[in-house]
């Protein structure tokens, strides 16, 4: 809207805010904040606000600094607004050093995200119901009768209770279960070759809302004469179940490549496995084998979006000339077609998962054209860094609808 005040409408908002930087500094306060405090600005802007806020040294249960803290970190971490349950967070007392006033509060956190795809600032929102949560403290006292309107007001309150409690119950079986779920991860895309190719940089971003855990994979494996193979997969789906067919998928790929080094002999053996697992029906894959002394790349591909390579004048061509159905697409077994297509040294061999480039509602041309752009654009830089570069400029950095896996080799 055009002419519109934002600083003169953050100052009149009725609900009290706090603008805390990443480091829990307050940078900004409305009045209404102030009023709820009783503070002026000079006493909370530049404070961490722990320390304008700390716990009351008298109440052995005070928890308000802990509570409001772990808040903040789960935002800070998943970029995601949190709503705390009704918190007793007393406050120090102006004027009177080392005591405090009893208050209760109902907080929301709520991140600003910057163009480095970072939290940049979070908006703390309250709403304070000591009034509220003090009326109503003799509910349950000798002879007080409840009218309906109070019994449902004390329900009200008691479910919001127990709604806390079962809200950290399941904030710790989540922690505990991502936590499972990133050491599979981590122990599943284990590459041992890959130390040994400082030229090669691979990233894995999980979807965003995720486990932390997907279908996708990557791999590199060291062959005889100084050949390497190269692959990113995808099967369908999301969580443990998916990944655990992508390990089980990705294993019998590593061992294939090793035993038969053609990537199409070992994209059919890999085919007939996965039509005896559940799960792995229509999981792509595309399989690359790099030969430094004949500079050849050799590659099949199973349904899988088509490797770049990248030359130093920023052309880039799709390597799309041996492609064939996902994994168990075809009632019958076929022999998967395979391709060779030369490179010069200072070429870039690009392979990734359809993450990265499909957008709702958008044809997978475009995707593809962003891509290629985005490559010529960084062409020169490290792998490492063309990595990095690539997924911030498909803004990608905070993850996706669908996990990424994405591998870039300096030829």
């Amino acid at each position: 809207m055009q002419g519109m005040d934002y600083e003169a409408l953050f100052a009149a908002t009725p609900s009290p805010y706090l603008v805390l930087g990443r480091d829990l500094v307050i940078v900004e306060v409305n009045q209404a904040y102030l009023e709820a405090t009783g503070r002026s600005r000079q006493d909370l802007l530049g404070q961490r606000i722990f320390d304008a806020f700390p716990d009351n040294p008298d109440n052995s249960e005070a928890d308000g600094v802990e509570n409001l803290s772990a808040s903040l970190e789960r935002v800070l971490t998943s970029h995601e607004p949190d709503t705390m349950a009704l918190q007793r967070y007393d406050i120090p007392v102006m004027g009177r050093p080392g005591s405090f006033e009893e208050r209760w509060w109902s907080p929301i956190n709520t991140p600003i995200i910057g163009q480095d795809g970072r939290v940049t600032w979070i908006i703390h929102r309250v709403e304070d119901v000591t009034a509220f949560v003090q009326a109503h403290a003799t509910w349950n006292a000798p002879g007080k009768h409840l009218t309906e309107r109070d019994a449902l007001e004390a329900e009200l309150y008691g479910r919001a209770r127990e709604l806390q409690r079962l809200n950290e119950e399941l904030r710790n079986a989540h922690t505990r279960e991502r936590q499972v779920a990133v050491t599979l991860q981590e122990a599943m895309l284990q590459s041992p070759d890959l130390a040994r190719h400082q030229d090669v940089a691979v990233r894995y971003l999980p979807a965003a809302g995720s486990l932390n855990v997907c279908g996708d994979w990557y791999d590199v494996v060291d062959l005889a004469d100084g050949r390497f193979a190269v692959a990113v997969g995808d099967v369908v789906g999301h969580g443990l179940e998916a990944a655990a067919v992508m390990g089980m998928l990705r294993s019998a790929l590593s061992a294939a490549i090793r035993a038969l080094e053609r990537p199409a002999q070992a994209l059919e053996v890999l085919g007939l496995y996965a039509r005896s697992l559940e799960g792995a029906l229509n999981t792509t894959v595309v399989k690359a084998m790099v030969d430094p002394r004949s500079h050849l790349i050799i590659y099949s591909n199973a349904g899988h979006p088509p490797p770049v390579l990248v030359h130093p004048d920023g052309r880039c061509m799709l390597l799309d000339e041996a492609v064939d159905p996902p994994l168990g697409a075809r009632p019958q077994h076929v022999p998967r077609p395979q391709a060779g297509q030369p490179y010069a040294p200072g070429d870039t061999l690009v392979l990734y998962t359809d993450g990265l480039i499909e957008r709702r509602d958008e044809d997978i041309d475009a995707g593809l054209a962003r891509l290629t752009e985005a490559l010529g654009r960084h062409r020169f830089l490290s792998p490492e860094r063309l990595a990095d570069a690539l997924l911030a400029d498909l803004g990608m950095v905070r993850g996706a609808h669908d996990d990424i896996a994405l591998v870039v080799v300096r030829l």
